[in-house]
C-alpha cells in the first residue's frame, strides 16, 4: 500500500510584508518545500513572472516561481490565472511522480477576481491519480458558484472509479467545503480543523485537501516563527493511502 504526502499552501507570491518593508521569502519557501518530502505539492498564488519585484529585489529568481520551488527530481507544473500591470500568478503543481497530462479551467466568477482550477493527472506507482488545485474567490456567493463549477467539472472529466484530490485555498471554513463537496464523493482527511490563517495567529482553516478513492491518514499544520515569516498562510499536510486502511488522526 503507497501512502501519498499531500501538501496544500498558499505562498502569497514568495514576498511578505508592504511596501518598502516588503521582504523577499521565496528562497526560505524553496528550504521548505525539501523539508516536507511531499509526493504532491499543491501550490497557490504562485509567481510567473513580475516585473516590478524583479527590479526591487536583486535576488529575484529568474526562472518561474514553480520551477524554482520545485525541488530536485521533482516535476512542476504551472497554469496562470491572473494577469495583472506586472505580472502573472496561479496554481502550481509540484510532484515527485510522473505528469500523465494537465489541463486548466477558468473559474473567475467576475471580472476583479480571476480565479482558475488545474488539474492534473499523475501516474503513482503504476496508478492513475487525479488532482485538482483551486484557489476560490473573496466572496461566498462566488465561492458557491465555483464549487458547483467544479462538481460539474469532476463529473464530466474525472472517472469515478479513479482515485482523486482536491487541494487549495477555499477561503471558507471546512464544515461548508465539505458540505458544498459531498455530492461529489469527496472528503476531508480528519473531522478536527487543522488552521492554517492567519499564519502568525491562526485561527481558522481557509486551506483544504478532500479525496475520493483514498483513505485518509492524518492532517497537520506546522507552526512557529519560521513559517508565519514566509507567508500569510500556514501549509496543510495530509497523508493519504492509495489502499483501504483504518485512519489514524
Amino acid at each position: 500500500m503507497k501512502t501519498l504526502r499531500v501538501v496544500t499552501y498558499n505562498i502569497h507570491k514568495g514576498v511578505q510584508g508592504l511596501g518598502p518593508l516588503r521582504r523577499l521569502e521565496i528562497h526560505n519557501l524553496s528550504h521548505a518545500m525539501q523539508l516536507m518530502d511531499a509526493d504532491v505539492l499543491c501550490l497557490q498564488e504562485v509567481r510567473k513572472l513580475h516585473h516590478r519585484e524583479a527590479r526591487h529585489f536583486p535576488h529575484w529568481p529568474q526562472a518561474p516561481q514553480a520551477d524554482y520551488l520545485a525541488p530536485a527530481g521533482y516535476e512542476a507544473i504551472y497554469r496562470t490565472n491572473a494577469i495583472t500591470r506586472h505580472g502573472e500568478h496561479g496554481n502550481a503543481l509540484l510532484s515527485k511522480w510522473p505528469v500523465v497530462q494537465h489541463q486548466h479551467e477558468d473559474m473567475s466568477d467576475h471580472r476583479l477576481e480571476q480565479r482558475g482550477l488545474l488539474h492534473v493527472e499523475l501516474d503513482v506507482a503504476g496508478q492513475r491519480v487525479h488532482v485538482l488545485v483551486v484557489h476560490l474567490g473573496l466572496i461566498r456567493a462566488g465561492r458557491g458558484r465555483q464549487l458547483q463549477q467544479l462538481t460539474q467539472f469532476i463529473q464530466r472529466e474525472i472517472p469515478p472509479d479513479v482515485p482523486l484530490l482536491v487541494a487549495g485555498d477555499f477561503n471558507d471554513l471546512p464544515a461548508w467545503v465539505a458540505r458544498q463537496l459531498a455530492p461529489a464523493g469527496l472528503k476531508a482527511p480528519v473531522s478536527k480543523p487543522c488552521v492554517t490563517f492567519p499564519s502568525r495567529l491562526p485561527l481558522v482553516q481557509l486551506d483544504h485537501v478532500l479525496a475520493r478513492g483514498l483513505t485518509p491518514v492524518s492532517a497537520t499544520a506546522p507552526r512557529g516563527m519560521s513559517w508565519a515569516r514566509m507567508s500569510d498562510h500556514l501549509p496543510l499536510i495530509t497523508e493519504w493511502q492509495l489502499a483501504s486502511e483504518t485512519p489514524a488522526c
